[in-house]
Parts: structure tokens; C-alpha cells; sequence
């Protein structure tokens, strides 16, 4: 195997395993979803509660 080779699998191998090291960014982006529809339900409550449709 040639060096550049050896080097991509022991570059694939160690990205592989650092996938836990995330630690707390999946909760960041599930609150920040969360807050960005939270508002736009708020934008939507507030602009449409004076209209009605018949």
C-alpha cells in the first residue's frame, strides 16, 4: 500500500471516531430550531389574530 493510501485510511479511521466528541451540538441546534418556530408561530399568532375569514 502506497503511503498516500496508508495516510487516508489512518486520516478516515480517526475522523470516524470523534463523532461522539460532538457533545452538546446536537441539543444546540434541536433549541435553536425550536426558539426559530417558536417565534414564527408567535409572528403568525400575533399577525393573523385580527383577521378573520368568512
Amino acid at each position: 500500500m502506497s503511503s498516500v493510501a496508508h495516510t487516508l485510511v489512518v486520516l478516515a479511521s480517526e475522523a470516524g471516531e470523534h463523532h461522539e466528541s460532538a457533545g452538546s451540538t446536537p441539543y444546540l441546534i434541536g433549541g435553536g430550531t425550536l426558539v426559530v418556530l417558536l417565534f414564527l408561530l408567535a409572528v403568525l399568532i400575533f399577525f393573523g389574530g385580527g383577521r378573520e375569514h368568512s
